[in-house]
């Protein structure tokens, strides 16, 4: 795309069931994409290629397409005077334990469209999706699908998106009808209504007036939209002071660009995908509202020669700049790497500079992506979404760039797992392939994890949750053949320290000849800031220690952290401040001091009053009313704390954090409890200490296990 003003890199996010998939489906129905429609409930959806996505009906991956949309130069207009534009879409998952796929993907999108479901309103994981686009300052327009549905209710979800997202919701259209009545929207900024023709599903509309029992309630929203427009933009307010009707759609179209750029307020627009309703405005609210590249200011990195903060503008005469974003495999073309690039223009062929290793890669081919199928291109610009082929060594984050204007991005941040599996292959055959599909699963995924247990010699894969991990081992079973024996789920519990302890340690060896020798004396305990990691303060005064043994003394405390004192789980965070000690001419060195500090940790750490700590999550219940005593008795015997109930139609929303290692099965469990009729949704929410009783078996677990 050479005008960059008339490209958009957009995703679309929501809770789990919300309709994002079929949304998109009709996106690249509408846009020229596909030809046919796909739909989820069939397993037939372009985005949802995976086997397990289609058998499932959910999204595990998220998939990016380019596709292009005729956007009317003026709205109202005939279609032909139209300008095209460019869409990048990137459609994300919704479920909980794949937040890896929604996170990589806010770090790289330049505006979004959450999607929330007009009868179950804002759901769990769109609170969490939510805070995903806050943190990456991501513009975004609001979307109520399902209007068709029984129990839809458009201004409750508009409620909803201000008091559960903390959001500043602005209606740009009021829906005529609802549920089965439900034909068309009332557009607030033309004051006009829309009503969308049966004959063809809905492709196509035409513009009445506005109809009589709506009159009155289109004038109040519409005069609080050109309040908040007025109140965003001083021209407009003193025209409003003068004459509100003298305000333009044309500027107040402008207006409410603005604001969305600056995050200052959401629009909010309604259809139903599924009946393909109001999919054509919201494509035409994507164009008109949301930012192009160069809306947004230029993207800062680090240089990693010098140490100072750079920016590279999005033209195509800046160095080329690009973060790595996502890592896929594809059985025909191999090692597919997604990037999103943020400056200056690459030709296929061209050798980059991985900024993480320092090494020079050749880019053999470029691709656009559509789904899992490509198109070879020759070149990519400033702004564009694409994967490129023939990376030796690649991970999710990594910035590419010239060789001769290297830059550090900011990298992308991702949860710790939170469950474990041990598994075993079933046959001497399996354990080479075992091998591969491991490597395969953790270069693509960063919140997966594979480790040896050095006592038991069983391989540990940990994960998100449940789905996630039996999402892994069905790829293994389906794409590499792998069968294995998995154990019990094992929860990943953390140890913390939770006193400040004094410590002399000194570690003594004589053997023929020269020997070892090393003596440290330091306070060990929790952190006063509460951030994870080592704090190491060197408080040594005098010389008592050499200097360049210290790096060596951190160093082993960085180490210990990885086994704990109580039960060998790892340490989050802790403090140490090493402040006297002693050394010897010939028999100290560096090594003498790094176990002096791993000794240290072992006896001090069981001193400093060291708790194990268990992930807790926030569940979610959805049930009819009469299974809501069963159900809290039930999560009350789970250990769970219960954090309120709301009433939601005519079904009963319990809240409670429950810990982890309480709700293996829950699902299961649940809907035997309401005869199928309740859901739940499980999110991490934080650590929290475990009660002695069950700590002191899950320290004799532990220590059992490596006896």
């Amino acid at each position: 795309m050479s005008d960059l003003r008339k490209l958009r890199n957009i995703g679309i996010s929501a809770h789990i069931d919300a309709g994002k998939t079929t949304t998109t489906e009709r996106v690249l129905y509408y846009t020229g994409r596909t030809h046919k429609i796909g739909e989820v409930h069939e397993g037939a959806a372009t985005m949802d290629w995976m086997e397990q996505e289609q058998e499932r009906g959910i999204t595990i991956t998220s998939a990016a397409t380019t596709t292009f949309w005729k956007y009317p130069t003026e709205q109202g207009k005939a279609i032909a005077d139209t300008q095209e534009y460019q869409i990048n879409i990137i459609d994300t998952p919704g479920h909980v334990d794949f937040t890896v796929e929604v996170e990589r993907s806010m770090r790289v999108l330049d505006g979004a469209v959450a999607l929330y479901c007009a009868v179950s309103g804002v759901e769990p994981q769109s609170e969490t999706v939510w805070r995903q686009m806050d943190k990456y300052r991501i513009p975004r327009i609001c979307f109520v699908n399902k209007m068709d549905r029984a129990g839809a209710d458009f201004f409750k979800a508009v409620n909803e998106i201000k008091e559960k997202l903390g959001a500043n919701p602005v209606p740009l259209q009021i829906p005529i009808g609802a549920e089965d009545t439900f034909k068309g929207v009332v557009d607030l900024i033309l004051n006009k209504g829309i009503i969308w023709n049966e004959e063809d599903k809905g492709m196509t509309y035409k513009v009445i007036e506005i109809p009589d029992d709506l009159k009155e309630e289109a004038e109040q929203w519409r005069t609080k939209l050109i309040e908040e427009v007025a109140m965003y933009d001083e021209k407009l307010f003193e025209k409003f002071g003068e004459d509100p009707d003298s305000i333009t759609p044309e500027e107040m179209r402008a207006a409410i660009r603005a604001a969305v750029i600056d995050m200052s307020f959401s629009p909010v627009m309604c259809g139903s995908a599924f009946k393909n309703k109001g999919v054509q405005a919201m494509l035409d609210a994507v164009i008109a509202y949301l930012p192009c590249p160069l809306d947004l200011p230029p993207v800062t990195g680090t240089n990693p020669d010098t140490g100072a903060e750079e920016e590279r503008k999005p033209n195509d005469n800046e160095p080329f700049t690009a973060l790595a974003f996502k890592i896929m495999t594809d059985p025909y073309v191999g090692r597919l790497c997604f990037m999103r690039v943020y400056s200056g223009k690459l030709d296929s062929g061209s050798y980059i500079l991985n900024n993480r290793t320092g090494k020079k890669e050749r880019i053999s081919r470029l691709l656009q992506m559509h789904a899992n199928k490509q198109n070879p291109i020759d070149k990519v610009v400033a702004g564009d979404i694409c994967a490129g082929v023939g990376f030796k060594e690649i991970r999710t984050g990594d910035t590419l760039t010239t060789e001769d204007h290297p830059l550090i991005l900011e990298a992308i941040t991702f949860p710790e797992p939170v469950i474990g599996y041990a598994i075993e292959p079933k046959t001497q055959a399996d354990v080479d392939k075992l091998g591969a599909a491991l490597a395969k699963f953790l270069e693509e995924d960063p919140t997966f994890r594979a480790e040896t247990d050095q006592e038991t010699g069983q391989t540990i894969v940990k994960g998100m949750g449940e789905l996630h991990l039996e999402i892994i081992l069905d790829r293994m079973k389906r794409e590499f053949k792998v069968e294995v024996n998995q154990g019990a789920p094992q929860v990943a519990y953390k140890e913390t320290l939770t006193k400040t302890v004094e410590h002399k340690e000194v570690y003594k060896k004589q053997t023929g000849g020269r020997g070892k020798f090393a003596d440290i004396v330091f306070e060990i305990g929790p952190r006063e800031d509460g951030k994870t990691g080592l704090e190491f303060v060197n408080a040594v005064v005098g010389g008592a220690i050499p200097k360049e043994f210290i790096p060596a003394i951190q160093k082993g405390f960085e180490q210990s952290m990885a086994n704990g004192p109580l039960a060998g789980y790892p340490v989050d965070s802790m403090k140490v401040r090493v402040f006297h000690g002693s050394y010897h001419d010939v028999d100290s060195d560096a090594l003498s001091f790094e176990l002096a500090a791993r000794m240290g940790f072992k006896e001090a750490g069981s001193k400093a009053g060291a708790k194990i700590l268990e992930p807790i999550m926030g569940v979610e219940v959805v049930t009819p009313d009469e299974y809501t005593g069963p159900i809290t008795g039930d999560l009350n015997r789970r250990r769970g704390i219960m954090k309120g109930m709301d009433t939601k139609g005519n079904a009963q929303v319990i809240k409670a954090d429950v810990p982890l290692s309480e709700l293996f099965g829950y699902v299961t469990t649940l809907r035997t409890i309401s005869s199928g009729r309740a859901s739940a949704s499980l999110t991490f929410s934080h650590y929290e200490q475990l009660p002695n009783n069950l700590a002191e078996e899950v320290i004799a677990k532990a220590k059992g296990l490596k006896k």
